[in-house]
């Protein structure tokens, strides 16, 4: 009798060993995007200053960035389920707090906890993913990675209109959400994978051998942080309905699902510094012309925000791409964690530089400081095209989607990873 198991794994094959790690992910991602939006409402609402609303934000990052170095060892130490059921457990719990207790310190020490958590919870969820996750269709499992994230955050946002920001309900819904989300990654049998070190790098030599990479990582940080940490804050500010700021949100998330791939698929065809400079000219564009968005009522303003959306959160997979071609492959894992570092930090200073930008020049400077971004992305880039000539296409490591914060996976297990330089 012919044995029933392909053998070549197949898309279909793998979707059955990782389904649930897929359905619990999209669950966090749900809860996460939930989480940003509706905190980001509250503190509008209770008159908190932008500049501080920045600052509270910018704690999940910290806490984001601090999860992501410590988990490894942690995971060595004590192992995958423990380190996943604790980090749950406590992001189940920490959202509630902000219920509890409504002040600008309090909030700032519970969100670095639960990106603290969420850390422990994605490198964990990644590592599974990863493994279960044969050679053959790695590609298409992290596609389906980056569609989860993605359209739960997008999803997320249609949640706000269920109750007010004041009441406990989301507050609630968000707890739930994170408690039922580890409930089939805790139950499913799936063995447990090796959290690899890989070959040391250290941040002089990982910026040496890509200094246009590193930067773009450090750009994707202020980007991310600024959109997720503050995008709500600024559709309120700028006197959208709850309704609208939910859109607004979905719409961004939206853009960066759709754009990236094709995006990206650009970018392998010819030198990934042109594509990554012309994208961050049109995210300067967009963001200008996004200044003058009053309210979501035409279809040039979806349209627009949509584009935005797109080309402004895509500079972070163009980076990490760019930089694996100039690692050889066993120094990515190594490479990891301190691209975490530089993502991370970017991702910290984000909210606050935004909150700050909105404070001085009213709505339009969370536009605006996106803009001052990107600007400085495109100058560096045509600057370091005059310093080091292009890699030939089929050279370049190839382009693998990723989610906002899937620099460990993606860069820890690269697909298909070139070395032209030896």
């Amino acid at each position: 009798m012919p044995n029933s198991r392909p053998s070549e794994p197949t898309l279909l094959f793998t979707l059955r060993a990782v389904w649930t790690l897929l359905f619990g992910i999209g669950l966090l991602m749900v809860a996460n995007g939930l989480q940003g939006s509706l905190l980001g409402i509250r503190a509008e609402a209770e008159g908190f200053a932008p500049a501080s609303i920045g600052l509270i934000m910018s704690g999940f990052f910290v806490g984001l960035l601090a999860g992501s170095l410590w988990t490894p060892s942690a995971v060595r130490l004590v192992g995958h389920v423990r380190v996943f059921a604790a980090m749950s457990a406590i992001a189940s719990v920490s959202i509630l707090l902000h219920a509890l207790f409504v002040d600008e310190l309090s909030w700032w020490v519970i969100r670095c906890v639960t990106g603290f958590c969420y850390a422990g919870i994605l490198v964990v969820a990644e590592s599974w993913l990863n493994d279960r996750a044969p050679e053959e269709t790695r590609g298409q499992i992290l596609a389906l990675y980056m569609a989860v994230s993605f359209g739960g955050v997008a999803a997320s946002q249609m949640l706000l209109t269920l109750a007010s920001s004041e009441e406990a309900t989301l507050y609630m819904l968000v707890s739930i959400l994170i408690s039922l989300a580890v409930v089939p990654l805790l139950l499913r049998s799936t063995p447990l994978p090796d959290i690899e070190s890989g070959t040391p790098i250290s941040m002089k030599e990982l910026v040496s051998a890509s200094p246009l990479g590193v930067f773009g990582m450090f750009i994707a940080g202020l980007a991310n942080g600024t959109v997720f940490g503050m995008g709500a804050v600024y559709a309120r500010s700028a006197g959208f309905s709850v309704p609208d700021t939910a859109l607004f949100m979905a719409l961004l998330t939206i853009g960066a699902a759709v754009l990236q791939w094709p995006i990206g698929k650009l970018s392998d065809r010819f030198d990934r510094r042109i594509i990554m400079a012309i994208v961050a000219a049109l995210a300067v564009a967009a963001c200008l012309a996004a200044t003058g968005i009053s309210a979501i009522g035409s279809l040039y303003s979806i349209v627009l925000i949509i584009l935005t959306g797109g080309v402004v959160l895509s500079i972070h997979t163009l980076s990490l791409a760019y930089t694996n071609s100039y690692l050889k492959p066993e120094q990515m894992v190594g490479a990891s964690s301190s691209l975490v570092l530089i993502l991370g930090a970017g991702s910290v200073i984000g909210p606050i530089v935004s909150g700050a930008a909105i404070s001085f020049f009213g709505p339009p400077g969370f536009f605006i400081w996106l803009a001052s971004c990107h600007a400085s992305f495109v100058t560096f880039a045509i600057w370091r095209m005059r310093q080091r000539a292009a890699l030939p296409s089929d050279e370049q490591a190839l382009f693998v989607p990723t989610p906002f914060q899937g620099a460990e996976l993606s860069t820890a297990y690269p697909e298909e990873s070139v070395n032209p330089h030896d």
